[in-house]
C-alpha cells in the first residue's frame, strides 16, 4: 500500500515537473519529470522509492546551479 501511496506522489510531481518544465523551456525539470512518472514502475521496496524519489526531485535544482 505504501509503495502505490508513493507512486501517486511521484506521479504528481513529476506532471507539475514535466508541465514547468515544458513552459520555461527547462529541459532538466523535463526530464526529472518524466522520469518520476517512470521509477515507479521498475522499484518496490519503499527505501529505493523514497530516496530516487528524492533525488529526482533535487536534481533540477541541483543541475541548474
Amino acid at each position: 500500500m505504501n509503495s502505490l501511496a508513493f507512486g501517486i506522489f511521484a506521479g504528481v510531481f513529476g506532471v507539475a515537473y514535466f508541465m514547468y518544465g515544458k513552459r520555461r523551456g527547462r529541459m532538466s525539470f523535463m526530464g526529472s519529470g518524466i522520469l518520476l512518472n517512470i521509477y515507479p514502475y521498475f522499484t518496490n521496496d519503499l527505501f529505493w522509492l523514497s530516496g530516487i524519489g528524492l533525488a529526482l526531485l533535487a536534481a533540477p535544482f541541483v543541475i541548474d546551479l
